[in-house]
C-alpha cells in the first residue's frame, strides 16, 4: 500500500509518519510545504497550489490513501480560511482526477461542534455550532471532504497531549514554562528528587476552569493507520478524543507534579493574555462510541500516561509553523 502523509512536520504528522513507518508492506511518501533536504518528500502548499498542480504532484506519489495532517491553528482569518477550508477543497478536487480511488483521511477538530452542553458526550451527529474562524473554517474544510464523493473519512480530533506537544498549545505551553522555572527533567522528574524545584517560583495562568477531552498524540496517530487500512466504506466523520472531560485546570496541576514543580500557580481570570475561546467554550467531550465500532479504537494511554510522556520528551517539540502549522496543538 502506498500511502502519502500531507503535513508530515507538524505535531500530529510526525506521530502518524512513526506508525506508519511500522506498518509491514507500506511504501511511505511524505509531502509538505517545503521540500528541502535529502528526504524531505513532495512539495505540496494545500493554501497556494492549484488543484491541477495538486493533481500532478497526487498523479507522481500513485497513493492508495492519503492522510491529511495539514491545518493552521493560529493567524488571521484570512490564513485559518486558506489552509483548513481551500486546502482540503483543492486537495478533493485533486484526488477526484489524480486518484479518484484513494481513501482520504482528514483531520478534523472537535472545535467544529462549538459549545457542549455540561455533562454530556458530543455524537458525530450532532449540530456544529463553532465559535470563531478555527472552528469555523475546519467545518468547511469536513464539508468539503465529506461532500466530494471520494472515499473518505473526517477524524474529529480532540486536544491532544503527549510526546512533543508543540508550545502553541497549552500543555506544552505549560511544560514549557515549568521548565522554565527550573522543575526537574529526565529520572529525576516525578520521582520526587527536586521536588522543590522551583520553590517560590509563580506561574501566571489564565482562565483554566474550562473541560476539555484531552487525547493522546500517539492514540490519534493511531487512529489515522487504521482508517486508512479499514477495509470497506468508513462514516463519513469519526470522534477521536479520550471520551472523558477533563478540567484544564486538573490538567495544569497534574503536570505540574509529575514535573515536581514546588512554586504557586496563579490563575487570573480576566486576564487579557487568556483564551477567548475558552472562556466561550466552556465544556467539550466527545462519543467516541463510533470509531469503536468503526475501527475498533479505543484510547491506549491514559492522561497521566500522556503527561509523563510529555515531560520525558524534554521540550523537544519544534514550533510547528511550517508544513501549514500546528494542527492539533492548540490551546484548549
Amino acid at each position: 500500500m502506498r500511502v502519502l502523509v500531507l503535513g508530515r512536520t507538524g505535531y500530529l504528522g510526525r506521530h502518524v509518519v512513526a506508525h506508519l513507518r511500522g506498518l509491514p508492506d507500506t511504501q511511505l511518501s511524505e509531502a509538505g510545504r517545503s521540500s528541502a533536504g535529502a528526504g524531505a518528500g513532495l512539495r505540496v502548499d494545500l493554501a497556494a497550489d492549484s488543484p491541477d498542480r495538486l493533481a500532478k504532484t497526487l498523479a507522481e506519489a500513485a497513493p492508495d490513501a492519503v492522510i491529511n495532517c495539514a491545518g493552521a491553528t493560529g493567524g488571521d482569518p484570512v490564513t485559518l480560511a486558506e489552509v483548513n477550508a481551500r486546502g482540503p477543497a483543492a486537495l478533493c478536487a485533486a484526488l477526484g482526477q489524480a486518484a479518484p480511488r484513494a481513501r482520504l483521511v482528514h483531520l478534523g477538530s472537535a472545535a467544529e461542534y462549538g459549545p457542549g452542553e455540561p455533562g454530556t458526550k458530543v455524537a458525530e451527529t450532532a449540530a456544529t455550532r463553532p465559535l470563531g474562524p478555527y472552528g469555523a473554517t475546519k467545518l468547511a474544510g469536513t464539508a468539503a471532504v465529506t461532500a466530494s464523493g471520494l472515499d473518505a473519512v473526517v477524524l474529529r480530533v480532540g486536544n491532544p497531549v503527549g510526546p512533543g506537544a508543540p508550545p502553541t498549545g497549552l500543555p506544552g505551553r505549560v511544560a514549557a514554562l515549568l521548565r522554565e522555572a527550573g522543575a526537574p527533567t529526565g529520572t529525576e522528574a516525578g520521582t520526587g528528587a527536586g521536588a522543590e524545584a522551583g520553590a517560590g517560583a509563580v506561574l501566571r495562568l489564565g482562565d483554566l476552569s474550562a473541560y476539555r477531552d484531552f487525547v493522546d498524540v500517539r492514540d490519534v496517530a493511531r487512529a489515522a493507520v487504521l482508517a486508512v487500512t479499514a477495509a470497506g466504506p468508513l462514516p463519513p466523520v469519526l470522534n477521536i478524543g479520550g471520551g472523558e472531560a477533563v478540567r484544564v485546570r486538573d490538567l495544569v496541576h497534574l503536570l505540574a507534579r509529575r514535573a515536581g514543580f514546588g512554586g504557586r500557580i496563579e490563575e487570573d481570570r480576566g486576564a487579557a493574555g487568556g483564551s477567548a475561546r475558552s472562556a466561550a467554550v466552556s465544556w467539550q467531550c466527545s462519543d467516541i462510541t463510533a470509531a469503536g465500532g468503526a475501527l475498533g479504537w479505543r484510547p491506549a494511554y491514559t492522561l497521566e500516561e500522556s503527561l509523563a510522556a510529555l515531560w520525558a520528551d524534554g521540550g523537544t517539540g519544534a514550533d510547528e509553523t511550517g508544513s501549514t502549522g500546528t494542527e492539533g496543538g492548540r490551546a484548549p
